[in-house]
């Protein structure tokens, strides 16, 4: 308890019911009265004056709050890896086609691909097609070939968009509308979660990358999600485009190891050709295009 600043005053007393100035004392001990106030006010001040200064309270300080960080925050942006860089095919060099092969691929995933190609827009890169809406991923040598196709798992809300610091969250806030897997043109990086996995980056801000499939929570049954033959099970992720670990590490990451590449997301609110400008090239640029594959395939 610490002593007050100012000395204490005690209430005044000097007034009653017979009206302002008229006290209970009587004359012949005002005198008396005055003398002993004197002296008492003068014990008073020598007290006050030998009182030692009340110690000055410390502000209590509060510690600081510990910070909220991502419990899966996969960036940091001092090691965000660098693009690689490929330069573009020289100007008259013959286009690559892509060659899809025998298997399933929707009329937006040839679109798409056919026109990154003979437009050049990957670059002289590798080409990942993620189909969305079909739940596939297609991974094209940057000369056309088909390195190979795999069903994936994609995010679980409907969109295309990417909400406005969803990758900043902990993942267990992440709300089920904020789910999306972004749909665009992405230049892949290849890079390491906070759990030290590598990753192919799509979209490093947004935290979205293609990684192997983590069954680390049975309910979600992810493996048989992939295993399955519909595409309505395969939303699952939080944006992220999981992959079975054989097709990420046979395929996808050594293609985007040594050639880069091009990542195109196939959107599922609008068209693949709105989003990217794509057009449907000509059939007789198909068949130079083959025809000049089959003439470097017989030297």
């Amino acid at each position: 308890m610490t002593r007050p600043a100012t000395p204490h005053t005690p209430p005044h007393h000097g007034t009653g019911t017979d009206g302002p100035g008229r006290g209970n004392a009587r004359p012949a001990d005002a005198a008396f009265l005055g003398s002993l106030a004197t002296f008492a006010g003068g014990v008073v001040a020598m007290m006050l004056a030998l009182w030692p200064p009340a110690p000055q309270a410390h502000a209590q300080t509060q510690p600081p709050a510990l910070s909220a960080a991502p419990l899966a925050a996969p960036r940091d942006p001092a090691a965000r890896p660098a693009a690689l860089a490929i330069a573009n095919p020289p100007a008259g060099a013959a286009r690559a086609w892509p060659r899809f092969g025998p298997g399933p691929a929707s009329a937006d995933a040839r679109l798409v691909a056919r026109w990154a190609f003979q437009s050049g827009d990957h670059g002289g890169r590798a080409v990942v097609l993620v189909d969305k809406p079909q739940a596939r991923v297609f991974v094209f040598h940057p000369d056309g070939t088909l390195r190979g196709a795999s069903p994936a798992l994609v995010g679980s809300a409907v969109g295309d968009h990417t909400v406005p610091g969803v990758g900043d969250k902990p993942i267990a806030q992440v709300l089920p509308s904020e789910r999306t897997t972004p749909a665009g043109r992405f230049v892949a990086e290849m890079g390491v979660n906070a759990q030290g996995e590598d990753v192919v980056w799509v979209d490093y801000d947004a935290a979205v990358s293609m990684h192997r499939v983590r069954p680390t929570v049975k309910a979600e049954r992810r493996l048989e999600r992939l295993a399955s033959h519909t595409v309505a099970d395969n939303r699952i992720t939080y944006g992220c485009i999981n992959l079975p670990v054989a097709f990420y590490e046979k395929v996808l990451s050594p293609t985007v190891r040594t050639s880069g590449a091009v990542v195109y997301v196939l959107p599922e609110t609008r068209t693949a050709a709105a989003l990217f400008g794509a057009h449907e090239v000509p059939e007789r640029v198909e068949l130079a295009a083959h025809a000049a594959a089959a003439q470097s395939a017989a030297r």
